[in-house]
């Protein structure tokens, strides 16, 4: 930024404030409940941002994962340290409870040469003393892909029972980190199962993987474990790059399987979907059923393209439909995306931000009067509310929130970013 950027007085956002909070009450909606229940929300900010899903172990290679990240703009974090530092400011950036996701990639070995199936707690230390310095807590992911035992584009469907039992051990190898990292914090930590298996054009045989991944999931999930501390989640996709015509993991595949099963959380990815498919449709349907679901929050654009969240009509209409059906603490809130066009920190908190504000806007919508319209069968009055709703004076609420956060209201983050980015983020050459 060639000049600062306007900065919101305290007196000029809680003047705003006031005035919004009556304007909100007039239409039965209580401002002060709505920013407490926004509280509880916790979002989980997801690693692979910081440095396009590198990872630590080096010859990390994507070409072939189903993954591919786009861009060249300077600044990725190279090892866990710098990582660590940019989490951080983007965490001082960001209003309310937040928590950090990892992938399995992620392991800090001291320069030993450790194979994803042999990963310990102990090469995750460095990251949970991090998270207890900060107060804040972790999640954690298997990695399945950029591995040559990932190769073929098959790890725990594969034929070869060798290789599907390496990428067994893999899982519970996490399952265990999983546990260390849940008892450390003193709280679940939600290990969440993606795998790329699939296949480029049509397979002759779509049945034999899925029976084959259901019966490893079923090995993976009997590991023991304290379920205060892991919880397993399993996520869906579409289709991905090399497994364009039959994916084994489908989302219909997943549904199918928590359902018959209770031993893991159903993870719906906003971006794994057929392009003109949204998944808030999809949110009471499963949680008629599901106790919890996770979330991961993306943003495709015509494919899974992982886009930085914004805060758009999609992103509104999920969180309607959690605060709508009082199920907002019965989903576990996570980013997915990675871009690296843009200032990765940026890109951080761009996402959390527009989370945490779809959640706001949701908690602010005057439901009570929208429902009683509904009841009498006044559908224009139902119509006409949600269309003023619209244009309520949201940002006067989320300003009062940064505020009571200590984080900067309005565009005035965006110098914080430019000093850091300055200062550290241009010398990593």
């Amino acid at each position: 930024m060639s000049t600062p950027l306007p900065k919101l007085t305290p007196a000029a956002i809680k003047a705003a404030y006031a005035a919004a909070r009556k304007q909100y009450a007039a239409l039965g909606v209580d401002t002060e409940a709505a920013l407490a229940a926004l509280d509880t929300l916790p979002i989980s900010l997801h690693c692979w941002q910081g440095d396009d899903v590198r990872g630590f172990e080096q010859a990390a290679d994507l070409s072939g994962s189903g993954l591919a990240t786009t861009g060249n703009y300077p600044g990725a974090a190279r090892t866990g340290s710098e990582l660590r530092a940019d989490a951080a400011t983007a965490f001082s950036l960001i209003p309310g409870p937040v928590r950090f996701n990892l992938h399995a990639i992620y392991a800090e070995t001291a320069g030993e040469k450790v194979d994803r199936d042999q990963l310990k707690p102990c090469h995750f230390q460095l990251w949970m003393d991090w998270a207890k310095k900060l107060g804040i807590c972790l999640d954690f992911n298997t990695s399945f892909f950029a591995h040559p035992k990932a190769a073929s584009g098959f790890t725990l469907s594969h034929e070869d029972p060798e290789i599907a039992k390496f990428w067994l051990r893999h899982g519970q190898a996490c399952r265990a980190i999983a546990e260390a990292m849940g008892r450390a914090q003193k709280g679940t930590c939600i290990l969440n199962h993606w795998l790329p298996d699939g296949a480029k054009d049509s397979p002759a045989d779509r049945w034999a993987p899925r029976h084959r991944l259901a019966a490893q999931l079923d090995k993976l999930l009997a590991t023991k474990v304290d379920r205060r501390f892991c919880q397993d989640a399993v996520e869906g996709k579409l289709f991905g790059i090399g497994s364009e015509d039959y994916v084994v993991g489908s989302h219909e595949f997943y549904l199918a399987y928590t359902t018959s099963r209770e031993n893991a959380l159903l993870c719906l990815d906003m971006g794994h979907y057929h392009p003109t498919e949204t998944i808030h449709d999809k949110i009471s349907a499963i949680l008629s059923f599901h106790k919890k679901i996770l979330l991961h929050v993306s943003r495709g654009i015509r494919w899974d393209s992982d886009h930085v969240v914004i805060f758009n009509d999609d992103l509104r209409a999920v969180f309607q439909e959690l605060v709508r059906g009082q199920a907002l603490d019965r989903a576990c809130i996570a980013l997915d995306y990675f871009d690296a066009s843009l200032n990765r920190i940026g890109a951080w908190v761009i996402g959390a931000r527009a989370t945490r504000k779809a959640a706001l806007a949701a908690l602010l919508e005057p439901a009570t009067l929208i429902r009683a319209a509904a009841a009498r069968g006044d559908q224009g009055s139902k119509l006409a509310l949600l269309e003023e709703a619209k244009t309520l004076p949201l940002g006067a609420v989320w300003d009062q929130y940064c505020l009571r956060h200590g984080v900067a209201a309005g565009p005035a983050w965006l110098d914080t970013l430019a000093a850091y980015e300055k200062k550290v983020q241009s010398k990593r050459r």
